[in-house]
């Protein structure tokens, strides 16, 4: 949930920390702070708020010189957000500090233990617990930092990704990683230590992704040793190329990252798909997918795990496996998942998605699927990231880094491969007839030039937007493929505008819901002309008729829900399967008008973080 930085080298420390810690600042922002050591002197600044107030803050409180420097950006959980709490964290004698991404569960046991021992602790935080723990076993052990550093691990349970310095040792920082993902950026004579590699992007293009359970002492002038954090074991670790550039993790000219996200979509869509479909041949080629279609073809069930947007990715997913490849399909909540004692077995297939490969509840509920002998498949979008090394196979989305924390392009790009893989298989099993089944593939190739299409809704969206900036709240409905759509739609403006909104199945609203409508209530329908269009305009009527005020969701030409409407997003025509690539464009824009109109910060929406790393 919180971003670490870090740079040992011949650099100065603090301009690329404070650069690293504003690309990282999508994973937790409500305060953040900065060590530097020049030579001579730790220095520490740290504040409650976002970057730009740590760098005012900074340049008015200490030097901001120096080649070694480490810093933190916080989404709290122990502790509220407020100068104290803000990493990093100092040792009781001042030598060791600390910055950490992550949750030590057993904190408490081990705070009193040290209490007992003579520390005392300023910050209600579990990580100063872990920074004195590790002084410790140094002092009592007489110990270097990175022996020290192991043995507290072994100590602690949790996750955790954690860079710690001593000023005593000064030419080294000590990196580790359970649960939380850690990137070393390798240079001439520098090394970068990051959440991911987004900080360090200018500087090198080899990087190293430590293994869960694995820690690195990153050393000046030698080189750099990683080892196994239970036994002490050593790893030759695994340099890649990275693939991302510079201009990806940029605005590129947009006035936020969701709204450049928003209009990267008939690219990514595109690049998804790019390689694994090739419709003028009726073929779609996923070798996640190919070197495991045995086991997709004998499956009792697929069950999906997910959290959030990616949830409703995989409610889509279930209509679509269901209809194409004949497979029952349940999908469930990743945090709920985990703790239900589910029914698994090893004839299931268990699809774990996620945008960043690293929510912890998502990654229990493939432990767990694992230990019960289920083939476990993961879709995630950051290559490298612990789900696509935990899964038995997977596929990437290939959507890019996505830095707005409300996800726009991965929900659609995870449709994308999820559509593809039950394309495959309903090719496989015979569930499709070859003229259906070429159809999707010439379908689902000319998405990204609808997606297009949709996007030039903005106007009207944000036309829209004005109209109803202010109302507290908003019901979304849609039906069959399009009610995960209306889901969505809910949870956007709720994550980014903070206006309450609820998703319904349009035919469910009268068992409820209907008895919220009345003339101050906006209702969103998702009404495309494929479908259940004949019911929708049904469900229409019934919200017309208590003088709710409809925001109709229409395909091109459509006039029977223009008469009833009282406001119209037109949108081009596909087949029912795929429509909600492009249903949910407009709702998206709509979502994010409504939140700048209200002033919200809609790339870092309060109390949320892009990568949920803890429980």
């Amino acid at each position: 949930m919180c971003g670490i930085v870090g740079y040992i080298g011949y650099r100065e420390a603090y301009p690329i920390v404070i650069k690293g810690l504003k690309r990282l600042e999508y994973r937790g922002y409500d305060s953040a702070g900065v060590m530097l050591y020049d030579g001579e002197n730790l220095k520490i600044s740290k504040t409650k708020g976002k970057v730009v107030d740590l760098e005012e803050r900074a340049s008015k409180e200490i030097s901001i010189n120096g080649t070694i420097g480490m810093g933190h950006t916080r989404w709290a959980t122990h502790g509220v957000p407020n100068d104290v709490n803000s990493h990093p964290h100092l040792s009781n004698s001042g030598n060791l500090a600390i910055i950490h991404n992550g949750i030590i569960e057993n904190y408490a046991p081990l705070k009193v233990e040290l209490i007992k021992r003579g520390y005392i602790f300023h910050s209600d935080t579990d990580t100063e617990v872990l920074v004195n723990l590790i002084e410790e076993v140094q002092k009592k052990e007489k110990l270097k930092l990175g022996k020290a550093v192991q043995i507290a691990l072994n100590q602690v349970v949790g996750a955790y990704a954690i860079a710690v310095f001593d000023k005593n040792n000064p030419d080294e920082i000590v990196a580790a990683r359970l649960g939380s993902p850690l990137a070393i950026g390798v240079g001439e004579g520098e090394y970068f230590i990051a959440s991911d590699a987004s900080p360090f992007i200018e500087y090198t293009s080899n990087a190293i992704y430590l293994e869960d359970g694995e820690m690195a002492i990153i050393r000046l002038h030698k080189a750099m040793k990683v080892r196994k954090i239970k036994d002490d074991s050593l790893v030759d670790p695994y340099i890649q190329e990275l693939q991302m550039n510079l201009e990806q993790i940029e605005k590129g000219g947009y006035d936020h990252f969701m709204l450049k996200e928003i209009f990267e979509q008939p690219n990514v869509i595109k690049d998804t798909y790019r390689g694994r479909l090739h419709a003028n041949e009726g073929i779609i080629k996923m070798s996640g997918v190919e070197d495991n279609l045995e086991k997709f073809l004998n499956a009792d069930r697929i069950i999906i795990v997910a959290c959030g947007t990616s949830w409703h990715a995989g409610l889509v997913a279930e209509y679509i496996f269901e209809e194409f490849a004949r497979i029952p399909v349940e999908v469930e909540y990743a945090s709920e998942f985990r703790y239900r004692n589910p029914i698994i077995n090893s004839k299931d297939v268990v699809i774990a998605i996620s945008q960043s490969g690293e929510t912890a509840d998502t990654m229990a509920a493939i432990k767990l699927a694992k230990e019960h002998g289920a083939f476990v498949f993961g879709v995630c979008n950051v290559v490298g990231s612990s789900i696509s090394r935990e899964t038995h196979a997977g596929a990437y989305t290939h959507a890019g880094p996505e830095i707005g924390v409300a996800s726009t392009k991965a929900f659609t790009t995870q449709i994308t491969v999820l559509t593809m893989i039950a394309l495959r298989l309903a090719k496989a099993k015979g569930t499709l007839s070859n003229t259906d089944f070429h159809r999707y593939l010439q379908e689902l190739e000319i998405i990204p030039e609808k997606v297009k299409e949709a996007l030039e809704t903005n106007d009207r969206a944000k036309e829209i937007a004005a109209t109803f900036k202010d109302a507290p709240n908003c019901l979304y409905l849609g039906r069959g493929y399009n009610f995960p759509v209306a889901l969505e739609g809910a949870l956007k403006l709720k994550e980014i505008s903070y206006i309450h909104a609820e998703g319904y199945p349009a035919a469910e609203m009268k068992h409820g819901p209907i008895a919220l409508i009345d003339e101050h209530m906006p209702v969103v329908v998702i009404a495309p002309k494929q479908g259940h269009y004949d019911k929708i305009v049904s469900n229409i009527q019934e919200i017309k008729s208590r003088s709710g005020r409809i925001i109709a969701i229409v395909t091109k030409g459509d006039t029977q829900v223009r008469e009833l409407a009282d406001y119209v997003i037109e949108i081009p025509e596909t087949s029912d399967a795929l429509s909600p690539l492009i249903t949910t464009i407009p709702l998206q824009l709509l979502s994010y008008h409504i939140a700048v109109m209200r002033e919200c910060n809609v790339d870092q929406p309060r109390n949320l973080a892009k990568s949920v790393t803890v429980e």
